[in-house]
């Protein structure tokens, strides 16, 4: 697409976008009614689904869809529960009687935004709701769009197992903006999370700082590392397994092998006319699929960390290397037995990535992000008062800032005596 094109686009997406938010702002659940059944030709009695309902959808699940699902969100959950631990609060005395803290606590209400349209992202529900009741948030709220008027069983199903607290069928710019700003009937939240199309990643990036966000996403990126070791047939089933996610999604090989690009090029020639996936996966990597041919494994990390992207597939002899050699990616898949379909689907790591860069400053979706990391202070001894009182009349004078050092200079007086010259009273 030519760059005006895309430019064009994306200001007709902004427009869209902005123009619902200010709407559903002003009108709420009417207009909130209104853009479900122009986008989605959705209008229930009531977007939130009853406990009863919830249960009535579940029993229609296939029971080997149901075990699957439970499976998976105990990787999750195990995994999460792994990162919550990690987490240290502490209490330190760093002066006599001077005691600072550090706390974690949960944001008090989260949204999940689940897609549906061309995928139904069931594993979205695992990554988004499973982690944020890891991480104690009390109240999550979990909006899916329904697929062409269906009702999506499945989602539904992994939205309660997950431990959803709401489930809205409500999906696109309108459930993004009805959690964020809130409607007579569902309260708002103080974070979402989750993907979904160039819509959703607009509305959640106009409403970021009026509520927090998981990322900004783009489109799925895979980046597959190969030594001469390496097979070209999973070369290319794994370029092509994260291309079908859209048109626009780079799928990338670097290589110290000629023979090993060639040949992945060739297979994907091969297996692209027969995939269900092709009119996604064909575009994705027509347009934007790279074969890059490096002389040195030291090369081939030093590219990789220049693209640094969401998904990086290591298959070369030592995988575990790039553990020491790369700085810049999503998530790091090592060795043949270990493909992105799996972190996207079944392992149990977070699916919810940076993409665009932004891997340079940030990692994926964790408990963490559910987490306020918080801290306190108290002062109980009168000598440590005094000295801190009298630090800060000091410095923030330097400033220029004399309520600060007045603030202070009470401290130092009732603790030790000091005179107030500025208090004429």
């Amino acid at each position: 697409m030519p760059k005006s094109e895309v430019t064009a686009s994306l200001d007709q997406v902004r427009e869209t976008v902005t123009g619902v938010i200010a709407d559903i702002r002003a009108r709420g659940d009417e207009a909130v009614r209104a853009y479900s059944e122009k986008f989605d030709k959705w209008s229930p009695d009531s977007f939130r689904l009853s406990d009863e309902e919830v249960e009535k959808i579940v029993a229609s699940v296939p029971q080997q869809v149901i075990d699957d699902i439970r499976f998976v969100q105990d990787q999750v959950r195990t995994f999460a529960r792994h990162q919550l631990d990690s987490l240290r609060e502490f209490e330190v005395e760093t002066l006599p009687g001077v005691k600072l803290g550090q706390k974690h606590i949960p944001v008090q209400a989260a949204g999940a935004y689940i897609p549906g349209g061309r995928y139904p992202l069931t594993a979205s529900a695992h990554m988004t709701i499973v982690t944020a009741k890891v991480a104690g948030v009390p109240r999550v709220v979990a909006c899916t769009p329904p697929i062409h008027g269906e009702i999506p069983a499945a989602t539904v199903a992994a939205m309660h197992l997950a431990g959803a607290d709401e489930i809205w069928l409500l999906g696109g710019v309108q459930a993004v903006a009805a959690m964020s700003v809130g409607t007579d009937t569902m309260r708002p939240v103080n974070l979402i999370a989750g993907p979904g199309n160039a819509y959703v990643a607009e509305a959640k990036r106009q409403l970021f700082g009026e509520i927090g966000i998981d990322l900004f996403a783009g489109p799925t990126e895979i980046l597959v590392l190969a030594d001469d070791q390496a097979d070209p047939f999973v070369c290319a089933v794994d370029l092509l397994s994260q291309a079908e996610h859209g048109p626009d999604s780079p799928a990338v090989l670097i290589t110290t092998s000629r023979e090993v690009a060639e040949k992945t090029i060739a297979e994907v020639e091969r297996l692209l006319p027969d995939m269900p996936t092709r009119d996604f996966a064909g575009p994705a990597w027509r347009d934007h699929g790279q074969v890059h041919v490096v002389d040195t494994l030291d090369e081939l990390y030093a590219l990789a960390d220049e693209f640094a992207f969401e998904h990086v597939e290591v298959l070369t002899a030592e995988p575990r290397l790039a553990l020491e050699r790369m700085t810049q990616y999503g998530a790091l898949f090592l060795g043949e037995g270990t493909c992105v379909s799996f972190g996207d689907k079944v392992i149990g790591t977070n699916h919810v990535l940076p993409t665009r860069g932004a891997a340079r400053y940030t990692g994926g979706l964790w408990v963490g992000k559910y987490l306020k990391t918080v801290t306190y202070q108290e002062v109980t001894d009168t000598d440590s008062q005094a000295l801190l009182g009298r630090l800060c009349g000091r410095a923030a004078r330097v400033e220029l800032f004399e309520g600060h050092a007045r603030s202070g200079d009470v401290r130092a007086a009732k603790a030790a005596g000091d005179e107030l010259p500025w208090n004429t009273a």
